[in-house]
């Protein structure tokens, strides 16, 4: 990595590192250890981001929204402490780009990859924190993810379809939604799609350009569904007996 390229990576981080083979260390995949022997990979980082990730964002709920239930705080650092949100940040920032690879992972298309991008991010802030302690880390988690905490504290679990569905079959006693899911095309082009069933029926398909925004896309259509049939706009013995599915679709 160039000195201009490690300066423009700090710059959307939004620290500067003291040690720079801290932040190098972050960036290795262990495909690339495997063809460079004295290589070391990002994935002791990875553990150590995780715990430091959760930590913050805990401790950031709790303090500012003090009105929310125990659940609620639960429900909230899951919307952003998960891996395909932290893929999200990544990308943001453009750290696939200035990952170090295998060959064979960066012909397949594993800078896109969602499991090594949000691997990376965690090994980032583990490296932010052993650079420069508990508040660096602390400042750079909130940067890059305090948005999406706000949004998701507004209204916890409201803005995930998969959410509000499990709750609206609970309160129907038809018992949890079960999602079928496949992916279709080349692993840097790939496209998932899910079909959620509801007591055993199909009640919404979905796609997206992961397997979470494929299940949220039926979600979303089921949950609508349901609440047709709760203000008794849809006979579900009609729908049962044409088998319609409706599909969503998300593109991120």
């Amino acid at each position: 990595m160039t000195e201009s390229a490690r300066r423009a990576l700090e710059s959307r981080i939004g620290y500067a590192f003291q040690d720079e083979s801290l932040l190098l260390r972050a960036l290795v995949h262990r495909s690339w250890c495997a063809e460079h022997s004295d290589a070391r990979s990002n994935e002791q980082f990875e553990f150590l981001g995780d715990s430091i990730l959760g930590y913050v964002i805990s401790d950031h709920v709790f303090n500012k929204y003090p009105d929310l239930t125990e659940g609620q705080w639960s429900k909230v650092r899951a919307s952003v402490v998960n891996t395909e949100s932290l893929a999200e940040v990544a990308r943001g920032i453009g750290l696939g780009e200035c990952l170090f690879l295998g060959k064979g992972e960066a012909a397949g298309g594993g800078r896109e990859k969602v499991s090594i991008l949000g691997d990376a991010m965690e090994a980032v802030i583990a490296a932010v924190y052993l650079d420069g302690g508990e508040e660096a880390a602390r400042e750079v988690v909130l940067t890059l993810l305090e948005t999406d905490v706000a949004t998701a504290a507004k209204l916890p679990g409201s803005d995930d379809p998969k959410t509000m569905l499990q709750e609206l079959a609970l309160v129907r006693e038809i018992g949890l939604p079960k999602y079928r899911v496949h992916g279709d095309g080349p692993d840097h082009e790939k496209r998932f799609y899910a079909t959620v069933l509801l007591d055993g029926v199909e009640r919404g398909s979905g796609e997206g350009v992961s397997k979470k925004q494929a299940e949220q896309a039926a979600a979303s259509i089921a949950a609508d569904w349901l609440r047709e049939q709760a203000i008794g706009s849809t006979d579900p013995s009609a729908d049962d007996a044409e088998g319609r599915t409706d599909r969503g679709s998300i593109n991120a």
